[in-house]
């Protein structure tokens, strides 16, 4: 078996920021040739394909700015420094959504890394369906995020899905796994 491994010899952390840092390595190929990888270091994230007991999916509207656009996608927030993802996922779903859960009412979809390439962000979709009015409380948003919260029936989000309205990967894998999961 062929080894792949880029082994670090140098790094520099150039960029410390909020949610993220960039660091640059020197490393040395598995040819014996160095390079150069720029790269993302995140706590990850977790997200939730919440969908109502009325068959209705809950996706929230928000501008994105590295993409310059309003999206809709499932709700979604990162893991707090040593947070558990299943902990984050009913926090960030009542934060967004005002919709109660516990960690007993949801079910793992995946865990996908986000930009592999050049991010070690790593996302985990949760997946938690029959959401009822009595679970439906206040949203306790971050103070710099802005969204909306929009319910659409199923039929309505898989035409979404199928017509490229909804380009948020996390988003697309969770309702195509949904998808699936009803064929």
């Amino acid at each position: 078996m062929v080894n792949f491994e880029e082994k670090t010899i140098n790094k520099e952390t150039v960029y410390k920021g909020k949610i993220l840092n960039v660091e640059l390595h020197d490393v040395i190929l598995p040819d014996g040739t160095s390079s150069k990888r720029e790269i993302l270091r995140h706590n990850g994230a977790v997200a939730v394909l919440a969908i109502t007991d009325e068959d209705e999916v809950l996706l929230v509207e928000q501008y994105r700015k590295a993409a310059e656009i309003t999206t809709l996608e499932i709700p979604a927030g990162k893991l707090d420094l040593g947070e558990e993802p299943l902990r984050c996922a009913v926090r960030e779903l009542q934060e967004e959504t005002g919709y109660a859960v516990s960690e007993n009412d949801l079910e793992k979809i995946c865990a996908t890394h986000v930009a592999i390439g050049y991010s070690s962000e790593l996302i985990t979709i949760y997946y938690v369906g029959n959401l009822s009015k009595k679970q439906l409380g206040e949203k306790n948003l971050d103070e710099d995020e802005f969204l909306n919260v929009k319910k659409y029936k199923i039929d309505d989000i898989f035409s979404l899905l199928d017509n490229n309205i909804i380009t948020d990967s996390k988003t697309i894998i969770a309702l195509q796994w949904y998808r699936n999961r009803k064929v």
